[in-house]
């Protein structure tokens, strides 16, 4: 399994409307970057949902049920979407601050490379980020 973050500006889906909709496919990614890390990923990687620009803070927690496939939002170009589902709300959320503050996070994506909406996490990061926001597997 691997770990991962997902950025949304939550005024254009939130973490709310993650849990409402149950699966829902992670589209309009339009940075090859983050294209390929949605590449990458295979159903039962878990990944943290992050509210970014409103809140700036990991939320929840959300599954990969469906790998890569064809961006349905696309009109053009090779872009892909995931099926994503919620698993649970972060007890604790997470804010940037707290991310930035702690030395362990400053080779994170989240922090070198703010404007990335899909990025591996390490799994000794995962496992702090989880201990940070109370999360238990």
């Amino acid at each position: 399994m691997a770990f991962w973050l997902v950025k949304s500006e939550p005024d254009a889906f939130s973490w709310e409307q993650q849990v409402a909709n149950g699966v829902e496919p992670w589209t309009g990614v339009r940075n090859a970057m983050a294209r390929n890390n949605l590449r990458a990923m295979q159903p039962g990687d878990r990944a943290f949902f992050y509210h970014s620009n409103v809140g700036r803070e990991i939320v929840g927690v959300v599954e990969v049920v469906r790998a890569a496939y064809p961006d349905p939002t696309a009109e053009t170009g090779d872009w892909v979407a995931v099926d994503m589902r919620a698993v649970g709300p972060m007890p604790n959320p997470v804010p940037l601050a707290a991310i930035k503050a702690d030395p362990d996070f400053a080779d994170f994506a989240l922090v070198r490379q703010s404007r990335l909406s899909v990025m591996p996490v390490p799994p000794q990061l995962w496992k702090k980020l989880c201990r940070m926001g109370g999360w238990r597997d």
